[in-house]
């Protein structure tokens, strides 16, 4: 933040992410904002907000931001690029290991064993950059990768350089031991895996999501776990009341939420500081100062 001072002028105002209604009010005449988490940026906060040209945040998710209301507006998302991908990639093999191993299979032998990940058949959706230290990753224990993006063509060189065998979605539920979600979020993606893909889940597979939750059926989700057919799920962070009494996730014991955790070290807090600095400066900085430097 110190660097951005020297540039521009920066208001420190964490109290502002507690109290929304003073946030929007705040808002008219501010070009660049860095939310947390906890604050959603929708298309009333960004009537709110004409000058407003950037929206950052320092963390890999992006579920409080409405990235359609922000390109209807002209407004830039500002995220970390790669700064957190191996955090997050870290992070995913770390559940699937735990998950492959703390859910046990019974064997022809009539024992509960866990599982190798060097042993499986993982599969990736969405191309995010943490798939590439995560495929890398993934590799090196011996698994073989398959994967699935919606924006991204089977024949695209990303495939084959990041060592990814591309195939359908329904594909990678039915072949996949352990599922990696990390495919961007978009309104026409809502309920996206739900009972025409979840329903194929290969039996005993372990899933894990640092997605918004949105991208699930819940009802689906919590059949397949409920049945046993999908042996766990890890999931990143959950939209509010997703798994409150009422709702089909709720006592589903074979689910483990964490609190978007995934993205952050130590040290992808500090690259992921510096990349989102560097790209809100690039935006408010005109382009002749820009190539001056």
């Amino acid at each position: 933040m110190q660097w951005l001072v020297t540039r521009h002028a920066v208001r420190y105002a964490p109290d502002l992410a507690r109290d929304p209604r003073a946030l929007r009010q705040s808002l008219r005449n501010v070009q660049a904002l860095v939310i947390p988490s906890t604050v959603a940026i929708d298309a009333d906060a960004l009537e709110r907000a004409p000058q407003l040209k950037a929206v950052g945040r320092l963390s890999g998710g992006a579920e409080n931001i409405d990235f359609d209301a922000c390109a209807r507006a002209g407004v830039e998302v500002v995220r970390p690029g790669d700064a957190t991908a191996q955090a997050e990639a870290e992070f995913m093999i770390g559940a699937l290991l735990q998950m492959l191993r703390r859910v046990p299979v019974l064997s022809a032998e009539g024992l509960l064993v866990g599982r190798e990940l060097g042993s499986t058949t993982v599969g990736l959706i969405g191309v995010s950059p943490a798939v590439q230290p995560l495929s890398r990753l993934l590799a090196a224990f011996g698994a073989r990768v398959i994967g699935y993006d919606p924006l991204l063509h089977a024949s695209d060189p990303v495939w084959a350089r990041w060592l990814i065998e591309p195939v359908s979605l329904r594909e990678l539920m039915e072949q996949s031991d352990g599922v990696c979600v990390t495919l961007n979020y978009f309104s026409r993606y809502q309920g996206l895996l739900g009972e025409r893909y979840l329903s194929f889940c290969k039996t005993n597979q372990v899933l894990v999501s640092l997605a918004p939750s949105s991208l699930f059926d819940d009802t689906t989700l919590a059949e397949v776990l409920g049945s046993g057919r999908m042996a766990a799920a890890w999931f990143d962070s959950v939209e509010p009341g997703l798994a409150v009494p009422g709702r089909p996730l709720h006592g589903i014991d074979t689910l483990q939420v964490t609190p978007r955790v995934a993205s952050t070290t130590r040290e992808s807090r500090v690259r992921a500081a510096w990349d989102v600095a560097r790209q809100i400066d690039t935006l408010l900085t005109p382009a002749v100062e820009n190539g001056n430097r």
